[in-house]
């Protein structure tokens, strides 16, 4: 993967084709009328909503409801999530069949879109093959529970590759736009796949696969912090030390197990190079400690720090990855 197929800034002028907003609500309702109003102010109006509610408790099934009454059944579909977490949830729209489009834009409950964020995720993603799997992703703004700024994403320099996805996740599912052979991709290896996080595993598979990540340097969403997702964003100091502490405790190693479990899944389609690397990580990390830091030294994994480096090298030590 070049550097160019990831930094991309060359867009394409050309623009066709729909779009299938996937959106997972869960008691949403404080901040999902702004979502669904940055919805409505897109410049690109080939979209259709597809909402799986996890079983609210608030008024969020009566917002949807007013949404659909507004814009339409054909145009906005409501159905029952598996209530077995967000991952499930997502994962069951992203497999879902009947669920047709060009592409597949993720889309959180309490975040807020630019005017322009469909638009530019088509463009980018028309610059790639339709044969091979593509995600467009971006940076994004980062808001207060008023909407207020508070900064932007971190941008990161180390290129994406399978080595990064195996220690860590990257882009944000919440600016995630996939086209159909990355989607079809994830469907072959199933809705009920056992994941720490959505984001993650699609970080993960196509990477794997050697696909195309299209990183836009321009902020597409604005990111909402808030207790409830604060572990979810990459900037915050609380975040940072509550990522590390559940490195220390152990937490990785849990979903270390269950990546690798769902990455046998789709095996005989990685890369050459891929495969070899996730042999060298699915070994080394059942074996004693010398063999297992040389394995995972040899297998070239990295974080996209070097504080983070060393953080996972002092892991591998402690038998915590």
């Amino acid at each position: 993967m070049t550097a160019e197929r990831f930094y991309a800034s060359a867009i394409s002028p050309k623009l066709s084709g729909s779009i299938a907003i996937l959106l997972c609500t869960y008691n949403g309702a404080r901040f999902l009328p702004q979502q669904l109003a940055s919805y409505e102010a897109q410049d690109f109006a080939d979209w259709r909503l597809f909402v799986s509610d996890d079983g609210s408790q608030d008024r969020t099934p009566a917002l949807l409801d007013e949404f659909q009454k507004k814009h339409g059944v054909a145009r906005v579909s409501i159905r029952q999530g598996p209530r077995k977490g967000f991952v499930a949830n997502f994962l069951s729209l992203i497999c879902d069949p009947a669920i047709e489009a060009d592409y597949y834009a993720l889309s959180d409950q309490d975040d807020v879109w630019s005017p322009g964020k469909l638009s530019r995720a088509r463009q980018f993603l028309m610059n790639a093959a339709d044969s091979e799997p593509a995600v467009y992703c971006s940076r994004t703004n980062l808001i207060d529970e008023r909407g207020t700024n508070i900064g932007l994403s971190t941008y990161y320099k180390k290129m994406p590759h399978f080595r990064n996805a195996l220690a860590q996740s990257l882009a944000g599912g919440n600016t995630m736009v996939l086209n159909e052979r990355m989607r079809r991709l994830l469907m072959q290896a199933g809705p009920d796949v056992k994941v720490a996080s959505h984001d993650w595993w699609i970080y993960l598979t196509i990477t794997a696969v050697g696909g195309t990540i299209l990183y836009d340097s321009v902020p597409t969403v604005s990111y909402r912090m808030h207790g409830r997702n604060v572990i979810g964003s990459n900037e915050s100091a609380v975040a940072k030390m509550l990522r590390a502490r559940m490195l220390w405790q152990g937490r990785y190693k849990s979903w270390a197990e269950m990546n690798v479990a769902a990455l046998e899944r789709i095996e005989t389609l990685m890369t050459d190079e891929n495969r070899k690397t996730f042999d060298l990580f699915r070994r080394a990390r059942k074996q004693s400690l010398v063999p297992r830091v040389r394995g995972l030294v040899r297998s070239g994994i990295y974080r996209q720090s070097r504080l983070g480096d060393l953080g996972f090298l002092a892991a591998a030590v402690l038998g915590r990855v």
